[in-house]
C-alpha cells in the first residue's frame, strides 16, 4: 500500500515537474493564446467605453448583417456541397471523375478575388450587360432592370461559391463510408432516389455536413475582403471602422469579442450536435456504396448541376482575371509586384516553418513530459484558427506596439541609440499572426502523425542512449516527414491568402500579394490586380491538388 502511494506521488511530481520540453510546450501554448487573452483584456478594460454608443448605433446593424450572411451562406453551401457530393458518390455520369476534384478548386481562390471578378463580369460596363444591350438593342440602364451587384445577396453568392467545397469534401467522405446495405433495404421497401437521400443518406451524413457548415459559417463571420468590397457593414468591417476611423481600440476589441462569441457558439453547437448523434455500422464487413449508372438525360442533368458551382466558383473568376492579364501584359512588370511576391514568399515560408516547428515541439514535449498544464493547454491552442484575422490583428498589434515602444525607449535611455520599432516596424507581427492563426493546422497534422508511430520505436532509441532531441530528429521526423510537409504547404498557402491580419499588421509601405490585390481592386483597377491574384490562385491550387490526392486514398 505504501509502495503504491509512493508510486502515485512520484507520477504526480513528474506531471508537475518542469523540464526544457514541458517549459517549451507551455511557452509555445502561451504565445499562441496571448492575442486572445489580449482581446479579453482590452474589451473589459477600455480607455473609452464605446459599448453604449455601439449598442445604440451601429452594433445591431453589424450583428444583423453578419447573422443574415452567415446563415445564408451556410444554407447555400450545405445545399450545393451536399447535393454535389451525393451525385458524385452515388451515381456514374459523364465527367463525374473529373468533377470529383474540380469541385475542390474554388478553395484555391480567395473569396475577395471572386468578388472582384463577379463585379467586373456583371457590372454595367461588364461583358454580360454589354452583351445584353447589344443583343436586345437597349441603349441605357433605364431600358432594362438588372439586380444591384454591390449588395448583400452578391456577397452571399460569392462566399457560398468559395466555401461550399468544405461541405462537399466532408459530405462526400461521409457518403463513401456508408454501407450499401441500408440503401438496398430502402430500395426493397419502395423508396425512390429522393427518399433514399432524404431518409437514409442525409441523416447518416448529418454530423459531417454540420461540421462543414460550421466551418463555412466561421469563415463567413471572419471574412473582410468580400463584405468590404460589396459595402456590407458586418462585425469584421466594424472593427476596421471603429479602430482606424474612430481611433478607439477598446471599442474595436469589444466588437472582436462579439465575433469570438459568434465563433465559439458555432463551434459549440456543432460539437453538441455531433455528441447527441450516434451512428453505427450495420455489420462488421459492410459493403461500400456502388455508384449507379444514370441514363442519358439523367447524366446530363447531374453533369449540369455539378458543373454550376465549379463554373461560378472557379471558371468565372479565373477567366475574368486571365482576360485582364492577357489584355494588359505590361501589368506583369508593374512597380511593386516583384517586391509583393518576395514579401509573400518570405513571410509565408517563415510562418510555415516556425508554425510547424513549434507544433512539433509542443506535441512532442507534451507527450514526453506528461506535464498536466501543458497537456491541458495543447487543445486550447487550436482556438487561433477559429479567430478571424481582424480579431488577431487587434490582439497582437496593441500589446506588441506598447512593448515595442517601451523597449525602444529603454534602449534609447540606456545607450542613446534609437533602435526603432523592432516588432511592429517589421514583418514580425505579420508572421506572428500567421503562426497563431494557422497553428491548429500544423498541430493537428503533427499530432496525428506522431500518434501513428509505434511507441516501441522511440523507446528502443532511448534505451540505446539517444537523447529526447535526437529521438525526435532521428526517429520521429523521418517517419512523419510526409505529414510535416503537408502541414508546411497548408500553412504556407493559408498565409498567402490571409488578408485582414496582413492589412492591420503590415509595416508602412510593405505589401504582399493579397494586400496588392485588395488595394488595386479597391481602386477599380482589376487589370493591375489580375497578376497578383493569379499568383495567389496558383499557390492555392497546390493545396487543392494535395487535398484531392489525399481524398483518393
Amino acid at each position: 500500500m505504501v509502495e503504491q502511494k509512493t508510486r502515485k506521488d512520484k507520477v504526480g511530481r513528474n506531471r508537475l515537474r518542469l523540464n526544457i520540453w514541458s517549459f517549451g510546450a507551455i511557452l509555445i501554448a502561451a504565445l499562441v493564446l496571448l492575442p486572445i487573452l489580449s482581446i479579453l483584456w482590452l474589451a473589459f478594460t477600455p480607455e473609452e467605453n464605446a459599448w453604449p454608443h455601439l449598442m445604440a448605433t451601429t452594433l445591431p446593424r453589424y450583428v444583423i448583417n453578419t447573422m443574415v450572411i452567415s446563415l445564408s451562406v451556410g444554407f447555400l453551401s450545405a445545399a450545393v456541397g451536399t447535393g454535389s457530393a451525393w451525385l458524385i458518390t452515388m451515381y456514374r455520369f459523364p465527367g463525374a471523375r473529373w468533377l470529383e476534384w474540380l469541385l475542390l478548386t474554388p478553395l484555391a481562390i480567395p473569396a475577395y478575388v471572386g468578388a472582384y471578378a463577379l463585379v467586373d463580369f456583371l457590372e454595367y460596363a461588364g461583358p454580360l450587360q454589354t452583351g445584353l444591350r447589344s443583343l436586345f438593342g437597349w441603349e441605357s440602364a433605364r431600358d432594362y432592370w438588372f439586380p444591384e451587384i454591390r449588395s448583400r445577396w452578391a456577397a452571399i453568392v460569392v462566399l457560398g461559391a468559395a466555401l461550399n467545397p468544405y461541405v462537399f469534401l466532408l459530405a462526400r467522405a461521409a457518403f463513401r463510408e456508408q454501407s450499401a446495405d441500408a440503401y438496398e433495404v430502402a430500395r426493397a421497401l419502395g423508396a425512390g432516389p429522393f427518399a433514399r437521400f432524404w431518409r437514409v443518406g442525409l441523416p447518416l451524413a448529418r454530423p459531417a455536413i454540420a461540421a462543414g457548415v460550421a466551418i463555412v459559417m466561421m469563415e463567413t463571420v471572419s471574412d473582410f475582403g468580400v463584405v468590404d468590397y460589396f459595402a456590407v457593414q458586418t462585425l469584421t468591417t466594424g472593427i476596421f471602422t471603429v479602430w482606424l476611423e474612430s481611433h478607439n481600440a477598446g471599442g474595436a476589441a469589444q466588437i472582436a469579442l462579439v465575433i469570438l462569441g459568434f465563433v465559439f457558439l458555432l463551434a459549440a453547437l456543432e460539437k453538441i450536435g455531433r455528441s447527441r448523434s450516434r451512428f453505427y455500422r450495420m455489420s462488421r464487413q459492410s459493403r461500400p456504396v456502388e455508384p449507379r449508372q444514370l441514363d442519358r438525360w439523367g447524366g446530363v442533368a447531374a453533369l449540369a448541376a455539378c458543373s454550376v458551382p465549379f463554373i461560378i466558383g472557379f471558371v468565372l473568376p479565373v477567366s475574368v482575371l486571365v482576360s485582364h492579364a492577357l489584355s494588359k501584359p505590361e501589368y506583369w512588370l508593374s512597380n511593386g509586384l516583384v517586391s509583393a511576391l518576395i514579401n509573400t514568399l518570405t513571410v509565408g515560408s517563415i510562418a510555415a516553418l516556425v508554425t510547424v516547428l513549434g507544433a512539433m515541439f509542443l506535441v512532442y514535449g507534451v507527450r514526453l513530459s506528461g506535464n498536466m498544464l501543458a497537456r491541458k493547454l495543447m487543445p486550447v491552442t487550436t482556438i487561433g484558427y477559429a479567430a478571424p484575422g481582424a480579431v488577431l490583428g487587434i490582439g497582437i498589434l496593441i500589446p506588441m506596439a506598447a512593448a515595442d515602444n517601451a523597449m525602444a525607449d529603454g534602449v534609447l535611455a540606456l545607450t542613446g541609440w534609437d533602435p526603432g520599432l523592432v516588432m511592429t516596424g517589421t514583418a514580425f507581427a505579420v508572421i506572428y499572426a500567421y503562426c497563431v492563426r494557422f497553428f491548429a493546422i500544423a498541430q493537428g497534422a503533427t499530432d496525428a502523425a506522431i500518434e501513428r508511430v509505434s511507441p516501441n520505436i522511440p523507446m528502443a532509441a532511448r534505451s540505446l542512449g539517444r537523447s529526447a532531441g535526437s529521438t525526435l530528429s532521428e526517429v520521429y521526423f523521418p517517419l512523419i516527414r510526409g505529414s510535416v510537409g503537408t502541414a508546411l504547404l497548408l500553412v504556407f498557402v493559408d498565409s498567402v491568402k490571409e488578408l485582414p491580419a496582413t492589412l492591420l499588421l503590415r509595416p508602412f509601405n510593405y505589401g504582399t500579394l493579397a494586400t496588392r490585390v485588395y488595394e488595386q481592386a479597391s481602386l477599380e483597377q482589376l487589370g493591375q490586380a489580375a497578376p497578383p491574384a493569379l499568383m495567389v490562385i496558383a499557390v492555392g491550387l497546390c493545396a487543392v491538388a494535395l487535398m484531392a490526392r489525399a481524398s483518393r486514398r
